[in-house]
């Protein structure tokens, strides 16, 4: 038997194997929020008494055979190796990211090392592919033109899914929602909507979703900061009225300044994705399957319960 000729065989069993069956294993990943503390998602229907008495075996098991399957095809291709050919020759995946933005992903002050979900869920993908990740630190700004410029492989930096994103890069399932709220000062009464922004002065990071949105507002002056905590610093200083962020990054910040409230509803509903260059079809699959089985094996919901002080979670 040739080395080509295996993912073909592979394949044919594989295809046997009947997912529509009740219980069998779901084939994407749950998205993450700090609002249920349910366990999202089902067992996969076991296949042996081995696989019943350890599922993680069984989750590490199914995700080897589609990483193997993906290795034997592009081993056996004329073409130029893309880049999850070169990844997994080389043992390293590069991952842009903006490490501003606590809780996802922010420099630890003692060490100096990146921490934050977003980096402990890019290490456990990386794990999964048994390649290690190295972080290539960029403004949020820049971040899409890095990738597109070959500066890095990935980027996770709380990154929202949007049909605007989708037509220059391709985005993973989603594995977190998250939401723009308003901050401003405690001592601030009056504002408690987008409404109540009309002829304010409104921080925003450049370049976000919340920046999108702030630009909406009808004779709001915005000003937009390279990085957040900057814009909380001019809000306490009474430099502006209000500050439109993700909800969590907010809290976080608030929570080790204070100084500040959130308040209001929130304004919208977010999916976080990690980003590929489009393309690049087999890395985005590799990483879309990583992230099936950490929600399956339950990693995924420990790694929310060690970031976030609310466990939530959605369906």
């Amino acid at each position: 038997m040739s080395l080509c000729s295996m993912p073909r065989i592979f394949k044919q069993n594989f295809d046997k194997i009947n997912f529509a069956e009740p219980g069998a294993l779901p084939t994407s990943a749950a998205v993450v929020n700090p609002s249920s503390s349910r366990r999202a998602g089902t067992r996969a229907r076991l296949v042996s008494s081995v696989f019943q008495r350890s599922p993680k075996v069984f989750y590490n098991f199914f995700f080897l055979l589609i990483v193997s399957f993906i290795l034997f095809s592009s081993g056996c291709s004329t073409k130029k190796p893309d880049a999850f050919q070169r990844i997994i020759q080389q043992k390293k995946l590069l991952v842009g990211t903006d490490a501003t933005y606590p809780p996802f992903e922010s420099k630890d002050v003692s060490t100096g090392k990146i921490v934050g979900f977003d980096i402990d869920l890019m290490d456990a993908i990386c794990d999964k592919l048994g390649v290690k990740c190295e972080y290539i630190v960029v403004p949020f700004d820049g971040i899409i033109s890095g990738l597109n410029n070959n500066k890095y492989d990935a980027v996770i930096s709380a990154f929202t899914i949007t049909p605007q994103r989708e037509k220059v890069i391709d985005f993973s399932e989603p594995y977190y929602q998250a939401s723009q709220s308003i901050a401003v000062r405690l001592d601030q009464q009056k504002i408690n909507s987008l409404i109540d922004l009309k002829a304010k002065k409104v921080g925003v990071q450049l370049g976000t979703t919340g920046e999108l949105l702030a630009k909406k507002i009808e004779g709001a002056e915005i000003i937009s900061f390279d990085n957040i905590g900057a814009a909380f610093i001019d809000l306490e200083n009474g430099k502006l009225d209000a500050i439109i962020n993700d909800k969590p990054t907010s809290q976080r910040i608030i929570a080790l300044k204070g100084n500040a409230k959130i308040v209001g509803p929130d304004l919208t509903s977010e999916n976080y994705g990690i980003a590929v260059r489009k393309g690049e079809k087999r890395l985005l699959e590799a990483i879309n399957n990583a992230l099936t089985s950490l929600q399956l094996s339950g990693e995924l919901e420990d790694l929310n319960n060690k970031w976030f002080s609310v466990q939530t979670r959605i369906q």
